[in-house]
């Protein structure tokens, strides 16, 4: 089961990461914040336009490592049409997915079973903490988007 796991992750990292999804500039974006990683040079920008609490469209440029590309592009697809309620509660799912075992999740609210399935396969990073960051880059910089902040912090 974890070779078949690990194999996904490579397949999906590749594919996200050479055809990112949704990496443009939305005209209509009426929130962005920066997140950037010094540490290996990825730097995005995530752009969303938020309509009544939901986030209609959402976006991304910049440049980044396969692993923070292909998060970008899966972030972008699952946080769309969401609330902002539950997009918070997808980035603090993710996080935890990323960063703990699976017994230490906390209880971040009802979340999208089906999108937490397809983002499943990014908990291979788990394995290598110094590309933690890579995998979270955009998603703090979309949370930092919908709380009205500029820029991202990755702590």
């Amino acid at each position: 089961m974890m070779d078949e796991l690990r194999e996904l992750y490579q397949e999906v990292i590749l594919d996200h990461g050479k055809n990112p999804r949704n990496f443009r500039h939305p005209d209509d974006a009426n929130r962005e914040a920066k997140g950037e990683n010094p540490m290996c040079g990825d730097r995005f920008m995530v752009y969303l336009k938020l309509k009544d609490g939901v986030v209609e469209d959402v976006a991304f440029q910049g440049r980044g490592c396969a692993i923070s590309t292909a998060s970008a592009s899966m972030m972008t697809e699952v946080v769309k049409g969401k609330t902002e309620a539950e997009a918070k509660a997808l980035f603090e799912t993710f996080h935890d997915l990323c960063t703990k075992d699976d017994h230490e999740h906390g209880d971040h609210g009802p979340v999208d079973e089906e999108a937490m399935e397809k983002l499943m396969v990014m908990s291979g990073v788990r394995q290598f903490p110094v590309r933690v960051k890579c995998a979270t880059l955009a998603w703090h910089a979309m949370n930092a988007a919908i709380e009205g902040q500029d820029k991202a912090s990755s702590e």
